[in-house]
């Protein structure tokens, strides 16, 4: 009881401190103020007459301070950033024949690696502890046996799902082709000739002035870049819009060898993909359901492990595949250790700001053996999108940052319903939030990516509006099932 009465005393305390230093400006000024009122309010009129005649204003230095905040203020709001709205987002939804339940996919595996038992064993107790769910979608060239990638195959999922969450932008939001200004497609394995860009505008009849962009090889992290590339293009095009689209094919990303650190990919990536409609116009403003406050990335390309821990090879009997290293969640918590640097002073309130400072000043200068302090980043933020990279990447950010099992329950469950769907990941988990209800006018949403090179790119959004339910999207069918309880080890 002792314990549990110094724990509520502590938090009480806590929440004291930081109202305290949140408000300190309002605490400290609300005083002054009153107290100037209250003597203006003592004086008597013929005072108060005597006040203002001893206030003499020449007129030139009055109007020559007028225009001082008239050019200052103009400087000002000529040089501050045009806002970029989010006026609505697609997701992509397999269609249910391209279901692989983790019996089917084991079976598969059997089927197709009859000489090394050793390694379907591997990537079975792989799949066991991934946290995918059996209603996760591959390619049709996948589910042949053995698998039959191919160019053409390529194509045909790539136009599938650009083409679908494209599509279903453009009806959700009323948006004309013509209208469209700027065109960024992201697909790091795939990147055919002509790109997927251009097999967007070819389908959709674009603007020959368009201004498009195609992002090859940036990992499960290129949706934040691609955001980032449309944030500066809109910064100098005004009243533009911009259609980002993330996605992986996962055609050709099978691994038909024997190298253990090759094979994950077998075993987390899903089909997947999102379109999102950007805007700097004030009209879109009030229909648009989220603004972008902050984008921060981080590249650790300079260090040779950070650079290849997730590396596209060649195994030694010449077969291609994406290796993932054993180091890769430590340089994933240094990516992030970086990224938080950069991202805490922007968004995180005072008090939290002022315990950090306390903390690097008692370990750096007076060498005092304090725990270092990590920040409570829910001061900051309400809703959490953390790349669905696996349950391990799940795992470790949720440990770090220290965030309850609600914090990451849409990055979980994404996880488990889509799996692994790359950079498209983190629009997943926003639509599982909306899903859920519970986006509120004037929430605030941290997304977090991680990807290849080796990068971590994080997202500030600002939700205009409270979010009704949506009456479409991936989870439409299946939001009522969610939250389910994933266990540890499946048993196959």
């Amino acid at each position: 009881m002792a314990s549990l009465s110094n724990s509520v005393k502590l938090k009480y305390i806590k929440l004291g401190y930081q109202y305290l230093v949140n408000h300190i400006l309002t605490v400290f000024l609300i005083p002054i103020l009153m107290g100037f009122l209250i003597k203006i309010l003592s004086l008597g009129p013929d005072q108060i007459y005597e006040i203002g005649s001893a206030l003499h204003f020449d007129l030139l230095q009055f109007l020559g301070f007028s225009l001082m905040i008239i050019f200052f203020a103009t400087v000002y709001f000529m040089s501050k950033p045009r806002s970029v709205y989010l006026v609505d987002y697609a997701c992509f939804k397999p269609p249910a024949s391209y279901r692989v339940p983790h019996a089917t996919l084991v079976e598969h595996l059997r089927l197709s690696n009859k000489d090394n038992p050793e390694i379907v064993e591997f990537q079975r107790r792989i799949i066991q502890r991934s946290g995918l769910g059996d209603e996760t979608c591959l390619a049709p060239a996948n589910l042949y046996i053995p698998p039959t990638p191919s160019l053409e195959a390529s194509r045909a999922e790539a136009e599938l799902i650009l083409f679908s969450v494209i599509d279903d932008l453009l009806k959700k939001t009323g948006t004309k082709t013509k209208d469209i200004d700027i065109l960024i497609v992201n697909c790091s394995i795939v990147s055919p000739t002509p790109s997927l860009s251009a097999m967007v505008i070819n389908k959709y009849k674009l603007r020959s002035n368009i201004k498009s962009f195609n992002l090859s090889g940036m990992g499960c992290s290129a949706s934040l870049i691609s955001i980032d590339l449309a944030r500066e293009l809109l910064q100098v095009h005004p009243n533009s819009c911009a259609i980002v689209v993330s996605t992986e094919i996962t055609t050709p990303n099978y691994y038909s060898g024997n190298e253990r650190s090759m094979v994950l990919t077998n075993c987390l990536f899903r089909m997947g993909g999102a379109a999102i409609l950007l805007s700097n116009k004030k009209a879109d403003r009030s229909r648009s359901k989220y603004q972008l406050l902050h984008l921060v990335r981080t590249h650790k390309g300079a260090d040779d492990k950070a650079y290849r821990c997730i590396h596209e090879q060649e195994d030694t009997q010449g077969i291609q595949g994406v290796s993932l290293s054993k180091d890769l969640m430590l340089i994933a918590g240094e990516a992030l250790k970086s990224n938080i640097t950069t991202i805490g002073p922007l968004v995180l309130p005072a008090s939290e700001q002022l315990l950090f400072l306390f903390t690097l000043i008692g370990q750096k200068i007076l060498k005092l053996k304090w725990k270092p302090y990590i920040p409570d980043f829910k001061q900051a933020f309400e809703h959490f999108c953390i790349h669905a990279g696996g349950r391990g990447v799940i795992d470790e950010l949720q440990k770090k940052l220290q965030l309850s099992d609600k914090d990451v329950e849409a990055s979980r469950m994404t996880l488990h319903r889509f799996g692994n769907t790359s950079s498209s990941s983190i629009w997943y988990e926003m639509n599982y939030i909306e899903s859920k209800g519970r986006m509120k006018k004037g929430d605030r949403i941290w997304q977090i990516a991680f990807g290849s090179g080796f990068k971590c790119n994080s997202a500030v959004w600002k939700c205009n509006r409270t979010i009704t339910t949506p009456t479409d999207g991936p989870w439409l069918d299946c939001i009522d099932r969610y939250p389910v309880s994933i266990s540890q080890v499946l048993d196959l």
